[in-house]
């Protein structure tokens, strides 16, 4: 689960941009190594050096047009000429001579050798990744057997989550491992997979998202529009929305609307949030995982959108796998 802050919500986002400019930085390095050289190249060019020096060179006579035709040119300045070196062209600046051309470009590419050479050498030093571990941070909850619940009851593995209807991680972990945990353990009758509310301060559709499918739980179809609320990235938690999915999965429209609109799950809802905030769960989406017990939870938490192997292996530790 991300923080309940939306400052932590984000924070990924930026991790993501500081890899990408790591992984470009030999690029920018050599872009700019040789904007500097070119440009060091023209302030240090024959034709400045002939100025600086005017007093104490000696000035030479001008070549003959018929001598300049009957030898090769002399390596002197020009203002559109060509250089290439191997796959390399650039154009010389006015100022720049071809050896000094060819001398920057030889430098620079003796720099990207370098350069990939150190980063070679970086790749193979770097670590292998971690292996995943169960969970290791322990909690203990009380068990209400009116939750929200699904699998068999006598599954010797229970499963809370902490949920916002309103929360995109929370439908990452709809979308990602939902499936796939349904499959491996609650329809196998290893787990029961508990829902618990949890609506975020900054997320203000989240609340009566929570109360909507609560109130479609009175006509037994909690799970249809828990369903219909959080795997559907655009659904629209707005009243008029809650009513439309009422209406799709067969709800009696008018005993759903009196019940959004009476809210009698507000409570529960707040003490949903209480529980999370007791055993320090602040953000969404949250888990506990332990051994079913009668009256209580003795398990561990998870926090956020974890890898799908997380669950596998703590699941299995409970299970004594």
């Amino acid at each position: 689960m991300q923080d309940s802050s939306p400052a932590k919500h984000i924070r990924g986002h930026a991790d993501v941009m500081v890899t990408v400019l790591k992984e470009n930085m030999s690029n920018f390095v050599l872009a700019g190594l040789l904007f500097g050289a070119v440009a060091l190249a023209q302030s240090a060019s024959p034709q400045s050096q002939a100025t600086m020096n005017r007093d104490s060179v000696p000035a030479k006579a001008a070549p003959s047009k018929t001598a300049r035709s009957s030898r090769p040119a002399e390596p002197e300045t020009a203002k559109s000429k060509s250089v290439k070196a191997e796959s390399v062209t650039i154009n010389m600046p006015e100022g720049m001579t071809r050896e000094q051309a060819d001398e920057i470009l030889n430098e620079l590419k003796e720099i990207h050798k370098l350069l990939e050479a150190q980063q070679k050498t970086q790749a193979q030093a770097a670590p292998a990744p971690a292996p995943v571990h169960p969970a290791s941070d322990k909690v203990q909850m009380s068990v209400n057997p009116a939750w929200e619940a699904i699998g068999s009851p006598t599954a010797p593995v229970t499963l809370v989550e902490f949920t916002d209807y309103q929360c995109p991680f929370c439908r990452k972990f709809e979308s990602d491992d939902w499936a796939k945990l349904k499959k491996d353990y609650i329809d196998t009758g290893k787990v029961r997979f508990v829902h618990r509310d949890l609506p975020l301060d900054f997320h203000p559709n989240a609340e009566p998202a929570a109360e909507a499918a609560h109130c479609a739980g009175q006509q037994k179809k909690f799970w249809e529009m828990h369903d219909a609320l959080i795997q559907d990235p655009s659904a629209d938690l707005s009243q008029q929305g809650f009513l439309s999915d009422a209406q799709k999965i067969g709800l009696d429209s008018a005993s759903f609307k009196a019940c959004i609109e009476s809210r009698p799950f507000a409570e529960s809802i707040r003490k949903d949030a209480a529980d999370a905030n007791t055993i320090g769960v602040s953000g969404t989406p949250s888990f506990v995982i332990g051994k079913t017990g009668s009256d209580k939870i003795d398990g561990v938490r998870i926090i956020g959108v974890v890898p799908y192997e997380v669950f596998d292996k703590t699941i299995a530790q409970y299970l004594g796998n």
